[in-house]
């Protein structure tokens, strides 16, 4: 049994980290669902939306639910649709946290998450030149 993912962002910003993550490592070795969360969409249903895709991807193992910002509505949506389940959510998705997640798939749930914190947190550098000398 492996986890499931599902990646709950604004519009576009999961399918399209999907992709690349998946072009770069040639598969997707986890369960993966994306849900893509609209302004005009109705929070009742993404919750519901978002609960049905969690049992779909809960093969035993649990879920792992990766979200774009924090505090933002797919983060409130994940945390209010995992409640009660075994999940856990992590927010800031970026390409290295999701390489991470996919190198590691045989993880347990608590590990995976870590490993996705850590992933996207080392993902992100600051690549600064020296300023020219007067």
């Amino acid at each position: 049994m492996r986890v499931g993912l599902l990646i709950i962002t604004h519009r576009r910003i999961g399918s399209e980290t999907l992709a690349a993550a998946e072009r770069a490592l040639g598969i997707c070795p986890l369960q993966t669902r994306c849900l893509e969360v609209f302004n005009e969409d109705d929070r009742d249903e993404l919750i519901a939306r978002a609960r049905r895709l969690l049992e779909e991807l809960d093969s035993g193992a649990g879920v792992l639910i990766l979200t774009d910002a924090y505090g933002a509505t797919p983060s409130n949506i994940a945390v209010e649709a995992a409640a009660g389940r075994t999940s856990r959510v992590v927010s800031g998705i970026n390409l290295p946290m999701l390489l991470c997640v996919f190198n590691y798939p045989s993880r347990w749930l608590a590990a995976l998450a870590e490993s996705a914190a850590r992933g996207g947190r080392a993902g992100v550098v600051h690549i600064g030149q020296e300023e020219p000398k007067p």
